[in-house]
């Protein structure tokens, strides 16, 4: 294939100052990273990205950094203002929140908009600096939205094999969407994309639906694959690709043996009870106080769980220099002193609560350990955890209780126990379902899920997505004849 040139808004690594070049190197986290970076090492190619400090880039730092990486890396500087108004600003006040339907959370504040034109504009520059004819550009998510646009007004010198773009989160319905200030600019932008993918059909649906009523030069032609988009004189391709993480790396690292041990000592820490596990980066789309507002619902009416459960919740660290979501933290760590000040006992204490990351062989750990699996965003593009849950099941049960909001619900319903986040009853109610639920029941739910999270893997999702790109490669002479139709349609109304 042609040459791979990955952009997002982070590089798969944050460089961070410790003292007077004194530099820390930190793996990034995240769907992106953990999608991404095994295949760019893989086959080679380019990152263009920003590695998490404001200002001057240390050239040491970064050279070490991405020494082995397997990839060439360029990096984009921000400059503290920017990052305010782009990263935290724009990215994060506004199209985070809109798209996850909190609209009541955004801050359409107008000066955001121009920044975010402004840092799309120069990562546009990055790409020009470092492409060559006939590569294959992939950019990702709502950082970048506007990065095709700023390459169209530079009138790309050279001819790229394709220009592409996957969003990574849930794309609105309409009625929503149509609050952004910059709904037709931003459509406009994501139109000069020759080919844009979704995570599940319903945000492919609701992408279509805006372009129909937004755009009313724009033309939706439905197709059985790849949907077609006619606009401007060119025609943009649009699909849903699920993402998937890489099932066999998942299945392997929990079947070592300092996993099963440290899973063997989180077992032995609780005995007699059935562990739940939720592990969340901090934000308020990912439904963490509903879900204590569920477990504390479940220990009031079902005494029967009293003594015999147990929450493990994970809450990894996130923009806390945010004020919204130092508040959000705040209302986490009441909801766990409440549920623990009015069920604990001398022996059992209903929330074990972390708020840090876990390393890799703890996670996989908390995976092997915990019999349920406790996910419950409020609207999510996909949510890998839930995947990489099921790839650690290696003796093949556990249970899976699954944000119906989530992305992954589309793919894992077979296996899963879909709730509403927002009814707190009834994930009460899943949890005792859950609890009480055979091995028998455990085992067959659990084969389906592994089975799907096997065969649409990372790999799988990379390939369908470059797959359709390279059919990009003959649009160019089927379009050209339909331009010929539409010009002699035309010709013939006039005369």
């Amino acid at each position: 294939m042609n040459r791979l040139i990955v952009v997002s808004n982070r590089l798969p690594f944050a460089l961070d100052s410790i003292g007077e070049d004194l530099w820390t190197v930190t793996p990034a986290a995240g769907g992106l990273v953990s999608a991404v970076e095994p295949v760019l090492r893989e086959r080679g190619g380019t990152w263009i990205g920003w590695p998490g400090i404001a200002g001057e880039i240390p050239k040491e730092p970064l050279a070490e950094a991405t020494r082995d990486a397997g990839y060439q890396v360029v990096p984009v500087s921000l400059s503290e203002e920017e990052r305010d108004e782009f990263y935290y600003g724009y990215s994060n006040e506004v199209i985070w929140p809109l798209f996850h339907d909190l609209q009541n959370f955004c801050n359409f504040e107008p000066g955001y908009w121009q920044a975010y034109r402004e840092v799309n504009e120069r990562y546009a520059d990055a790409i020009l600096r470092c492409s060559q004819p006939d590569d294959f550009i992939w950019v990702h998510d709502y950082h970048l939205m506007y990065v095709a646009q700023a390459l169209r007004e530079r009138s790309m010198p050279q001819k790229l094999s394709a220009l592409t773009f996957f969003l990574h989160i849930p794309f609105p319905p309409y009625d929503i969407f149509t609050k952004l200030p910059q709904q037709q600019r931003l459509l406009r932008a994501l139109l000069q994309f020759d080919l844009l993918g979704f995570q599940t059909r319903r945000d492919l649906r609701n992408f279509l639906q805006c372009v129909r009523r937004v755009m009313s030069d724009a033309k939706v032609v439905p197709r059985r694959e790849l949907q077609v988009i006619r606009f401007e004189k060119r025609e943009i391709r649009a699909g849903h690709f699920p993402i998937g993480i890489d099932f066999d790396s998942f299945e392997s690292g929990a079947k070592t043996e300092v996993v099963a041990q440290k899973s063997q000592q989180l077992r032995g820490t609780f005995p007699d009870c059935q562990l739940i596990m939720g592990t969340d980066r901090l934000d308020y789309s990912k439904g963490i106080p509903e879900r204590l507002r569920a477990f504390r619902d479940a220990l009031e009416r079902y005494p029967e769980l009293r003594g015999r459960v147990v929450l493990i919740q994970v809450v990894v660290p996130s923009r806390v220099e945010i004020p919204r979501y130092h508040e959000f933290k705040g209302r986490i760590d009441r909801l766990v002193g409440d549920i623990n000040g009015r069920f604990s006992t001398g022996t059992w204490f209903p929330v074990q609560y972390h708020f840090r990351g876990l390393d890799r062989e703890d996670l996989l750990a908390h995976y092997r350990a915990c019999e349920i699996a406790f996910i419950t965003p409020l609207k999510d593009g996909m949510n890998l955890v839930a995947k990489e849950y099921c790839a650690c099941r290696i003796n093949g049960d556990g249970v899976l209780i699954l944000s119906q909001f989530a992305g992954a619900a589309e793919q894992l319903k077979p296996g899963a126990m879909l709730v509403n986040p927002y009814d707190v009853e009834q994930m009460a109610d899943t949890i005792l379902k859950a609890f009480r639920m055979s091995q028998a029941e455990c085992t067959a739910r659990m084969k389906r899920m592994r089975r799907v999270a096997r065969d649409e893997n990372v790999f799988w999702w990379v390939d369908s997505f470059l797959k359709a790109g390279a059919k990009l490669a003959s649009r160019s002479s089927r379009f050209t004849a339909w331009e010929r139709r539409e010009q002699r349609a035309r010709d013939t109304v006039k005369s």
